[in-house]
């Protein structure tokens, strides 16, 4: 089956369904489809079932600019999300452009046609080619599959439950057991008070190393209390700036002046324990923002430390046992269920298998074109999202930015546009910046490069970002703009 379409969407996520919107509204002359490997919509938010799962940016942020939060929740949890974003489809009336169960086995871009010919396979397991004029990648930079897994020495001996956040049992019975969860992340701050509340006999974190850990209310009260006296749209409209700003500005002072953050963040953890935690387990090694600062609604997990219905463990693991986790220091967790909520593999386009005129496309040797579009690959863009701000930040200015470039390539006829990438410009550290998490450490031969300078250097600066897109030009040289000659005779080129 040959499908001729003009825009394809890879992904139903976050990023995939708020480039829809734009789509939609800011390039109503193009047509769109979406594909979605997964049977629903939501990518993150559909994927992860664990206990207690929500965001770790506050809803003003994280709601898409088209469609506010309108809820005092500053922290969302996972169905919440999910519902939003059905209403976001419903909304927009997007179900009939997603096409679920449908993945991407290769993608090629034939020059000849100036065309991707991508071959699908459907949820019947059917082959299928949909040649497409431009292919967007909205798969966020997880890998659905599979999550980072070390594998401990003697793991097998454990006779207990073995368990990775991202794989999480349906309807796991963990009342009145021993639950050790070993990590330090935003995924294990989140499950130790969700299965302590959850009736979990006692909860362990066991950690390697601290992570900077920052407490915010659960509901914004000023939000509240402006949405009496003033109308909906500018109570929110006044949230998001002041949040955007907060943001910004928390980023900013750690790389300024990172030992005021320091003494900031780690005073407020030692007022929360009250004395009842050593602050051994919470002082990191390292400055803030050198790996992703994490947040906690209402300083749920202190609360749930100090009342000793959960404990943390700064240790290393020797090996498992048949009965839990034998450490380096001597000595043993007993454990009924292990929680590995060791991270994430990273993976860039979902794992596509991309191609150009049949040679394979790099990722990890192009940089990314004002953090958007991929060095020396035509009609190609990916959005990904920041690493110090929400997510969706970046997929409203991107999609904004994509939809002003179609419209410039409609008006002069283009169809065809090359970001042409400059050698020197390319630098080791990836699109994510100098974290030094686990994750991106892991992603340095998947993820695109950093450039020395603009427009090939990512600065992860929303404020600087929606300036610079805004009122980015087209005629810079960089992009290479081509038209599409008589090619009636010319085959679409398939490369498996």
């Amino acid at each position: 089956m040959e499908k001729h379409i003009d825009i394809l969407i890879a992904g139903a996520g976050i990023s995939g369904i708020g480039l829809a919107v734009h789509l939609s509204k800011h390039c109503p002359q193009r047509q769109f489809e979406i594909i979605e490997r997964r049977e629903s919509f939501g990518g993150t938010w559909d994927l992860f079932k664990y206990p207690g799962i929500r965001s770790d940016s506050d809803m003003s942020t994280f709601g898409f600019n088209f469609k506010p939060w309108q809820k005092a929740s500053v922290l969302a949890d996972g169905p919440s999300i999910k519902n939003y974003l059905s209403e976001v489809i419903t909304e927009n009336h997007l179900k009939e452009k997603i096409h679920f169960q449908h993945r991407v086995i290769s993608a090629n871009y034939d020059s000849a046609i100036k065309k991707w010919v991508v071959e699908i396979e459907d949820a019947s397991q059917q082959k299928q080619i949909w040649i497409t004029n431009f292919v967007f990648g909205c798969t966020g930079y997880y890998n659905y599959d599979q999550g980072f897994q070390p594998q401990f020495p003697n793991q097998s001996a454990f006779k207990g439950q073995f368990i990775h956040p991202q794989h999480w049992p349906e309807n796991l019975d963990y009342k009145g057991k021993k639950v050790v969860i070993i990590g330090s992340g935003a995924t294990a701050i989140t499950l130790v008070p969700a299965m302590a509340k959850g009736g979990a006999g006692h909860v362990t974190m066991l950690q390697r190393s601290p992570t900077y850990i920052a407490s915010v209310p659960s509901i914004d009260m000023v939000y509240d209390k402006m949405r009496k006296v003033l109308p909906e749209d500018l109570a929110y409209k006044l949230t998001r700036a002041r949040n955007i700003g907060m943001q910004r500005g928390i980023y900013a002072l750690a790389q300024k002046q990172p030992k005021l953050l320091r003494t900031l963040l780690l005073k407020s953890i030692e007022f929360q324990l009250k004395g009842k935690v050593d602050m051994k387990h919470f002082t990191p090694d390292y400055a803030p923002w050198d790996q992703r600062l994490c947040v906690v609604p209402d300083g749920d997990l202190f609360k749930i430390l100090r009342e000793g219905h959960a404990s943390v463990e700064t240790d290393q693991i020797e090996k498992l046992t048949k009965t839990g986790i034998q450490l380096k220091s001597g000595k043993h967790l007993d454990a009924d269920i292990i929680v590995s909520a060791t991270g994430l593999n990273i993976q860039i386009l979902g794992g596509i298998q991309a191609t150009i005129d049949g040679k394979p496309m790099d990722t990890s040797k192009h940089m990314l074109y004002q953090g958007i579009m991929v060095s020396d690959v035509p009609n190609m863009a990916m959005i990904i999202g920041y690493i110090n701000a929400s997510w969706t930040l970046k997929v409203d200015i991107a999609a904004e930015y994509i939809c002003r470039l179609i419209n410039y390539m409609d008006k002069n006829g283009f169809d065809e546009v090359i970001p042409q990438g400059n050698a020197t410009e390319l630098m080791e550290d990836t699109v994510m910046g100098s974290l030094s998490s686990g994750y991106i450490a892991r992603a340095a031969d998947v993820m695109p490069k950093q450039g020395k300078h603009a427009p090939w250097n990512v600065t992860n600066n929303y404020l600087a970002d929606r300036k610079i897109l805004k009122n980015a030009k087209f005629e810079d040289g960089v992009l290479k703009f081509h038209k599409r000659t008589d090619q009636l005779d010319q085959k679409p080129r398939l490369v498996s």
